[in-house]
């Protein structure tokens, strides 16, 4: 299956560890040489906190995605 990175920015992350949704992909990270995935990134705060300007992204390396599904990316992250 192939993906544009345009289209992962439409998933929604979920940690499959607690089941809580980290939020819809804001950045995806590349190996300049192989082109592959480093890690995927998504913001911390709600949607009211980034309105405002007031966010910070949580870094989700490439060992930690587990399952890449139609609309949603499956990881396992300890601490959020």
């Amino acid at each position: 299956m192939l993906t544009k990175s345009s289209e992962l920015k439409l998933r929604e992350v979920v940690n499959i560890s607690d089941g809580k949704r980290l939020g819809p992909v804001c950045d995806v990270e590349f190996d300049d040489e192989t082109g592959a995935i480093r890690s995927i990134s998504v913001h911390n705060a709600g949607i009211l906190l980034r309105m405002f300007g007031r966010n910070s992204k949580q870094s989700i390396p490439w060992e930690k995605i587990k399952r890449f599904g139609v609309d949603v990316i499956l990881v396992d992250v300890d601490e959020v």
